[in-house]
């Protein structure tokens, strides 16, 4: 008999978590205990209609989920200021979480990194689920060896909370590893409207673009003397994610630490 990792799913009436709650029901090794969301508090999942029937519970706050359900594992799929706060309670608790929300601070993700060390328990947190996202970022890094001028051009629906998203900043990051840091543009460039050249990134530029009918969508622009090399990755659909999802908790059982970044797991 297959083993069943034990997970729970917080933002689960999301667009991503009920996504999230789908591919739960597509693995045998996977099994539902419980969901956190501020709607449909006490109802089981299978009496909403549009999500698959489970017999766990919604809980209207993690502390009550944890204390209610045995849980191995935790994704969480909220708000930056909601999923901190999830997260380290999870860590707390013996569960590991598998986290794609964005927006946690530099001393956030420290704190977390430190408390799973203490705790020696494994933890994901990825800006971006998608894999050929995160091929994306890996092959922007590379290719910032070579091209030092570059711009980021980030393209999400318009319910996104954070500007620039953490695909974005994270893909900036990786290239500011590999580039020799450098103030692009003209050294007279003048906004005659205030942002027209978007965000400052070591002086690289990221511009952020929030329309309905979007998903998940980045281009990685660099130029070069006579040339361009774009990079890019567009998710279409929320399925984009769950492959990744999957590969995560497929991981995190085994670790003892926090991992930022699914490219660290790809590695192995």
């Amino acid at each position: 008999m297959t083993k069943q990792t034990k997970v729970v799913v917080a933002g689960a009436s999301g667009k991503m978590g009920s996504e999230a709650l789908r591919m739960v029901e597509k693995h045998d090794d996977l099994t539902l205990v419980g969901c956190v969301d501020l709607q449909h508090t006490g109802m089981q999942v299978k009496e909403v209609e549009g999500l698959p029937k489970f017999d766990a519970y919604f809980y209207d706050n993690i502390d009550t989920c944890f204390e209610s359900v045995d849980a191995d594992v935790l994704i969480d799929l909220t708000s930056p200021k909601v999923g901190y706060k999830h997260t380290k309670t999870a860590i707390l608790n013996g569960v590991r979480p598998v986290v794609g929300t964005t927006g946690f601070s530099n001393e956030e993700l420290k704190e977390l990194t430190e408390l799973a060390k203490e705790q020696k328990i494994g933890a994901v947190i990825a800006p971006n689920f998608a894999m050929g996202a995160v091929l994306m970022m890996q092959f922007s890094k590379w290719a910032a060896k070579h091209f030092p001028d570059v711009e980021i051009i980030e393209k999400h629906h318009d319910q996104k909370l954070d500007a620039p998203s953490g695909t974005a900043v994270k893909t900036a990051e990786l290239i500011q590893e590999e580039r020799t840091q450098k103030k692009q543009g003209h050294p007279d460039e003048e906004e005659t409207i205030k942002g027209a050249r978007g965000a400052d990134f070591d002086g690289m530029r990221i511009h952020s673009m929030r329309l309905p009918g979007l998903v998940a969508h980045q281009e990685v622009v660099f130029g070069g003397p006579g040339e361009n090399l774009t990079i890019k990755h567009d998710s279409f659909h929320r399925q984009s994610f769950m492959s990744g999802i999957k590969f995560a908790i497929d991981h995190v059982l085994h670790l003892d630490e926090l991992v930022y970044g699914l490219e660290h797991l790809m590695m192995d």
